[in-house]
């Protein structure tokens, strides 16, 4: 089969079968840019069940773009707590002050130009590109990056540079002007329902009879898969600083992981070092405050993409001292009952659960 007329087929077949089986999804009932771009940013290495609550809570908060610039980044990182890749919500927030600033309070039509704001990447200028704008821009994400594999049969690593410009050349292929949004969002769909990473179900893809993969047998092998390191685990010692029914609180720097984010404050295990060592170590070195550490409240295990932590939270009486910002961007003595306002880590909202049980 010549590949143009493959192409056609891959066209026809991925317009036929989205019409019919996608999904209803909030962000795909509008054409406002704003929205298309909030939902874009979430669904990066997101789930579309743990997105749409958020994406829903954060356009009532912030219906406009304006708004969102206007509004304190811990509020924007509250309303984002639980999503996880903090940095997505600051770049948001960056973006949105850059947009009223620079562009009138309008997001960029281009991809070019989108590419410009903080936190857009090609993949995500394509896809704000196409769907709200209705540009010949393609995209290249994981869900489209396994159905191209298997359809083209690619057995190299898809991230080499090589594979990377084949993938993306193929996407724009595929795409035509006038219905590039809807064929780059088959694409992504039939990603995430169909040609999936385990168990494909091939025999309810529109694109089987096309897809080399499916007919050598070998859509449960591609694309090729790295071999995942074991995750290094650290042992995180933090402490619930108390003092006449107050508790000590920072926030982090805002540039780095977890930038904006409270945290109870603390750090990771020296070799040969106890856990007690640790914290009142840490909490003097970030806070030059002396405290002194009591009984452990809770142990919690938590896992980010790079590396696991294992968290232990003590009770720590202060000692002496006034808190400084020195390893942190600031710091705040709050009632227990007020911690709740706080933008935390997944972890640390673990150990929030722990000191209002404590405290009943």
């Amino acid at each position: 089969m010549k590949q143009l007329e493959k192409t056609e087929k891959i066209r026809r077949g991925l317009f036929g079968w989205y019409r019919r089986w996608a999904r209803d999804l909030p962000w795909r009932r509008t054409g406002d840019g704003y929205a298309i771009w909030i939902s874009e940013i979430m669904l990066q290495q997101t789930r579309v069940t743990a997105v749409q609550p958020y994406y829903e809570r954060f356009l009532k908060r912030f219906p406009t773009v304006e708004k969102l610039a206007r509004a304190k980044l811990d509020s924007v990182l509250k309303l984002w707590e639980g999503l996880g890749y903090y940095s997505r919500a600051r770049n948001l927030h960056k973006a949105a002050q850059v947009i009223v600033t620079d562009y009138q309070g309008r997001l960029p039509e281009t991809a070019a130009e989108l590419r410009k704001l903080p936190g857009i990447g090609r993949y995500t200028a394509g896809a704000i590109a196409s769907i709200a704008f209705g540009l010949k821009e393609p995209v290249l994400d994981g869900n489209v990056t396994r159905v191209l594999c298997r359809i083209l049969r690619i057995k190299e690593n898809p991230q080499q540079a090589k594979v990377q410009q084949k993938l993306w050349r193929t996407a724009e292929q595929i795409i035509t002007k006038g219905k590039a949004g809807i064929l780059n969002q088959a694409l992504m769909e039939l990603g995430a329902m169909v040609c999936l990473p385990k168990q494909p179900r091939c025999e309810e893809c529109p694109l089987e009879k096309l897809c080399s993969a499916r007919k050598f047998g070998e859509q449960d092998t591609l694309p090729v898969r790295r071999e995942k390191k074991a995750l290094p685990h650290y042992m995180v010692a933090v402490g619930i600083v108390r003092k006449a029914g107050w508790i000590l609180i920072d926030q982090r720097k805002p540039n780095g992981m977890l930038g904006g984010m409270w945290e109870f404050p603390g750090g990771k295990q020296k070799r040969n070092e106890s856990l007690e060592k640790t914290v009142t170590r840490e909490i003097r070195e970030e806070l030059g405050v002396r405290v002194k550490a009591g009984a452990k409240l809770v142990e919690v295990e938590h896992e980010y993409s790079h590396f696991r932590v294992t968290l232990h939270a003590f009770d720590c009486r202060y000692v002496s001292g006034e808190p400084q910002a020195i390893e942190c961007a600031a710091w705040k003595w709050v009632r227990a009952k007020d911690l709740q306002r706080y933008a935390f880590p997944r972890g640390s909202r673990k150990i929030i659960e722990a000191i209002m049980k404590q405290g009943k």
